[in-house]
């Protein structure tokens, strides 16, 4: 082979090695440090980069888009001197990406370690309960320290988050007993609080109840009572604007007798002391025809003392002797009244019975 094509051909590849050293091409988000003869030279930036070739070398390749590290749980103590695991999340960026290849041999390492050491300082001084209660403090307190140790390295912490807090096995299972019985409590506050209320609103219904069937019981008396004193008032005028005389009066009292049995409470029936009156007065009622045509018939024998009597009816406590007529139509109008009084009780006894299939209807007088 022509020793001319092979100088050509190794020279061809020199400068084919010599460009490809010379071109670096850095991707979006990517940091290049450069050393020449092992010492830093610069960071290359995004895109194509000339290096010197053989010289310049690419010493750390860096990644400037934010990051999550997450921590293995670790022990804590906290003030009361109870053990808990504690995971934490952190959420950091590479800012100066010189500062973060040569300030600090592993920065995840270190930042790891600053984290449990201020986790440990910042629980310390915390009980249990405020541990779990006090989140966000913790963050933040996490957050500041973490935020001034690693600036000198080129790294910002952006955030940091306590993913879990695990207390001991024993402690966990005091606080589900406490926290059942604050929910036993609640529950039994709520319930009581709820049968209070429905009593409350019980008691106003009641009274509220009570207290319109009252007005309404007193509104129904007074109604009545107006009905019964106009009733009253009416019939009082009636029976004075037709000038009624005792006849009348008598035979509207034994009318009104049925009545009395009415009632289905009646166990006896009371006669008043004014029915021998009454019936004394229908009898007299009924007896002042046959005597006018008895003292008419006797015309040549009665005195000028028995033409004074003619067409008045007797007075009680005179001498004056009924005829044979006028003692039977007595006979007739007090048969009468006591048959009256007899049928009055029998419907009144037949209204009490259960098989009275006209039971409460008002008997006929």
């Amino acid at each position: 082979m022509d020793p001319v094509v092979v100088l050509a051909l190794v020279a061809a590849l020199v400068v084919i090695f010599l460009v490809a050293s010379t071109v670096r091409i850095v991707p979006q988000a990517r940091r290049y440090n450069i050393e020449r003869f092992g010492r830093y030279r610069r960071t290359l930036q995004p895109g194509l980069n000339l290096v010197v070739p053989v010289a310049d070398r690419i010493n750390t390749k860096l990644d400037v888009r934010e990051q999550v590290y997450s921590s293995d749980p670790r022990p804590v103590i906290t003030e009361d001197n109870l053990v808990v695991n504690i995971d934490t999340v952190l959420y950091y960026q590479i800012t100066d990406p010189r500062a973060a290849a040569y300030e600090v041999a592993d920065y995840l390492q270190a930042i790891d370690q600053l984290t449990v050491t201020t986790l440990r300082n910042v629980i310390g001084s915390m009980d249990l309960e405020e541990t779990l209660t006090s989140r966000e403090e913790i963050n933040s307190r996490l957050r500041a320290v973490l935020d001034d140790a690693t600036g000198k390295w080129g790294i910002r912490v952006n955030r940091v988050e306590i993913k879990a807090i695990d207390p001991p096995h024993t402690i966990k299972e005091a606080m589900e007993k406490q926290m059942r019985a604050e929910r036993d409590k609640r529950a039994a506050i709520l319930h009581a609080e709820g049968e209070r209320q429905a009593k409350i609103l019980t008691a106003e219904g009641t009274k509220q109840k009570d207290i319109l069937e009252a007005q309404g019981a007193q509104q129904a008396m007074i109604l009545r009572a107006d009905g019964e004193a106009k009733a009253v008032e009416l019939v009082f005028q009636a029976v004075h604007r037709n000038n009624a005389d005792p006849k009348i009066l008598a035979y509207k009292y034994l009318e009104t007798l049925p009545h009395l049995a009415r009632s289905d409470n009646n166990t006896f029936w009371v006669i008043p002391g004014e029915l021998t009156e009454a019936v004394r007065t229908v009898t007299r009622a009924f007896g002042d025809q046959p005597a006018e045509a008895a003292q008419s018939g006797e015309a040549g024998t009665a005195g000028a003392g028995d033409r004074q009597t003619e067409g008045r009816t007797p007075e009680l406590g005179t001498n004056w002797t009924p005829s044979l007529d006028a003692a039977a139509a007595a006979d007739e109008a007090g048969k009468q009244a006591a048959a009256a009084v007899n049928d009055a009780k029998a419907e009144a006894e037949a209204a009490k019975s259960p098989q009275n299939p006209r039971r409460g209807h008002t008997p006929d007088a």
